[in-house]
C-alpha cells in the first residue's frame, strides 16, 4: 500500500487540483487570445534552460510557432559528443547499463574520453546574449529523437517544469537519445483539438528540421566545391533566405536522427502520442524522413461511457481520481463535442482508424492504484491480437503519474520504470538492433 506520507499530499494535491479546476470553470475566457494560448500557468515553478553540459544534459527552449505558443525544449545528453555509433560495433562488457544521475562508466578513470571531450566544447558568445554548445564538427553522434509529451489533465504542466525537465533528463541520459518536450497550448483557452494539433505540427517541423539540414549540407558541400566566393555564414544567409523565415537547428542538425523517432507520453500526453503515431501511420511517407519506430503510453488519460472495473474500484483513487478527471475532459473537450467515447478519449471506439496493425509497437506504463489502468491494457491486447508489439509493464502499488509527479521522481518505482523504459525502447532504436546495446 502506499505511505502514509503519500496519501497525505494526495488528499492536498486533489484539494488544490480540483480547486484549480473550478476557477478555470468559473473564469471567462478572452476570445481575442484564445488562437496563441498559453503552454504553462504562472503558478507553477518552471527550470530554466541550460545549454551547457553541467550535468550530462544540455537544454535550449524554441519557440517554433509565430502564431501560437506551441514551444519546444530539448534535452541533448553528453553521450552526443561520443564518436559516431557503428552498427556492428561490440557493446562494451563493462558498460551494460547507464544509471540515471550516476557515472557513464563505472570504474573508468576519472580522465577519460567523455570528459576530455566536455572540457573541450565549442562554446559560443555572441555579445554575451548567448552561451552555449554550438556543434562545430560533421563528425557529431546521431542520436534518436524521441518526442514528449507532458502530462497535467489538459490544463496544467508544461515542457520546461521543473518535474518534466527532471523526468526528461533521466530519460535522456537512459535511453540515449534527444529529447524534444513539447509544450502544447492548455485548456481551457485551447480546447480539442489544440493539443493534439500541436503535437502533429512538432513533428512536421521536425520532418522540415531534416530537410532543411540535408539541403544546406548538400547545398553547402556543392558551392565549396564549386569554388564561390560565399563565406559559410553568407551562404547560410542565403539558404536561409531561400526558405523565408526558416531556420536551420544546429542541435538538431548535427545530433538528430529522424529515422529513430519514438513517441513518449504521459497521462493526457499519452492520449496525444497515440494521435500523432495514428497520423503519421495514415501520412505515409509524407513525413519522411521521419519514422517512428515505437511509442511509450504512460498511465494514459483513456475514459470512455461504458465504465471498466477499475473505473468503478478505484474512482476515488489517489491524486487523479474519476471526479476530478471529468472536470479536467470538460475544459479540453468543446461543449458541443462533449461525450467520454470522444476519439480524444476512448482509443477503442469503433471506425476509429487507422487499423490497429498498422500501428508501432507500443510499451504501456500502468499503475496499480490508477482508476484508468483497465482500458489502457484493454487497448494494448488488442494492439497484440493483431500483432503489435505491445507489452504492459504494470507497477505495484503505485499510483497515476508515480514516476512523473514532483513528489515520487526519486522514488525506487520511478527509477524502474525509466530504466524499463530504456531497456524496452533501445530494441528499437540501436543500431545493433537490441536491447543490450548499451
Amino acid at each position: 500500500m502506499p505511505s502514509v506520507a503519500l496519501k497525505l499530499y494526495s488528499v492536498f494535491f486533489k484539494f488544490v487540483f480540483k480547486h484549480r479546476l473550478q476557477n478555470l470553470i468559473q473564469s471567462p475566457i478572452d476570445e481575442s487570445s484564445t488562437p496563441y494560448g498559453v503552454t504553462t500557468r504562472t503558478e507553477e515553478s518552471v527550470s530554466a534552460s541550460n545549454p551547457s553540459f553541467t550535468d550530462g544534459v544540455a537544454t535550449k527552449d524554441i519557440h517554433i510557432d509565430p502564431f501560437t505558443a506551441l514551444s519546444i525544449r530539448i534535452f541533448l545528453p553528453d553521450s552526443s559528443l561520443s564518436p559516431p555509433e557503428q552498427p556492428d560495433s561490440k557493446p562494451n562488457p563493462h558498460n551494460h547499463r547507464r544509471s540515471s544521475y550516476g557515472p557513464t562508466n563505472i570504474g573508468a578513470p576519472k580522465n577519460d574520453s567523455r570528459r576530455s571531450s566536455l572540457e573541450g566544447l565549442n562554446l559560443r558568445s555572441d555579445n554575451n546574449a548567448y552561451r552555449g554548445y554550438s556543434p562545430s564538427s560533421q563528425s557529431c553522434r546521431k542520436l534518436p529523437i524521441m518526442l514528449q509529451f507532458h502530462g497535467g489533465g489538459w490544463v496544467s504542466g508544461s515542457s520546461d517544469s521543473v518535474a518534466n525537465d527532471y523526468f526528461c533528463r533521466r530519460i535522456a541520459k537512459l535511453c540515449d537519445v534527444m529529447v524534444v518536450a513539447v509544450g502544447y497550448r492548455l485548456a481551457p483557452e485551447n480546447k480539442y483539438p489544440a493539443a493534439f494539433e500541436d503535437g502533429l505540427k512538432v513533428l512536421n517541423w521536425l520532418a522540415k528540421q531534416a530537410n532543411l539540414a540535408e539541403c544546406s549540407k548538400s547545398l553547402g558541400n556543392g558551392a565549396r566545391g564549386a569554388g564561390s566566393e560565399f563565406t559559410n555564414a553568407e551562404f547560410q544567409r542565403h539558404f536561409v533566405d531561400a526558405f523565408g523565415a526558416s531556420m536551420v537547428e544546429p542541435w538538431l542538425a548535427a545530433h538528430g536522427d529522424p529515422s529513430r523517432c519514438v513517441l513518449l507520453g504521459v497521462s493526457c500526453g499519452a492520449n496525444i502520442a497515440d494521435y500523432v503515431a495514428r497520423k503519421v501511420v495514415e501520412a505515409g511517407k509524407l513525413l519522411d524522413p521521419i519514422k517512428v519506430v515505437a511509442q511509450v503510453l504512460m498511465y494514459p488519460f483513456f475514459i470512455g461511457n461504458v465504465p471498466t472495473h477499475s473505473e468503478i474500484k478505484l474512482a476515488n483513487s489517489y491524486f487523479f481520481d474519476k471526479a476530478t478527471c471529468l472536470l479536467a475532459w470538460k475544459l479540453f473537450l468543446p461543449k458541443e463535442e462533449f461525450s467520454l467515447d470522444h476519439p480524444a478519449a476512448n482509443p477503442l471506439i469503433p471506425d476509429r482508424g487507422p487499423p490497429l496493425k498498422l500501428m508501432p509497437p507500443t510499451l504501456t506504463v500502468v499503475a496499480e492504484h490508477d482508476w484508468m489502468r483497465d482500458r489502457a491494457i484493454a487497448y494494448s491486447e488488442a494492439l497484440r491480437k493483431v500483432n503489435v508489439d505491445a507489452p504492459v509493464l504494470e507497477y505495484k502499488d503505485a499510483v497515476h503519474e508515480f514516476a512523473t509527479l514532483d513528489m515520487l521522481l526519486k522514488s525506487p518505482q520511478a527509477e524502474a520504470c525509466a530504466e524499463d523504459i530504456a531497456i524496452w525502447a533501445k530494441k528499437y532504436i540501436s543500431l545493433r538492433g537490441h536491447e543490450f546495446s548499451y
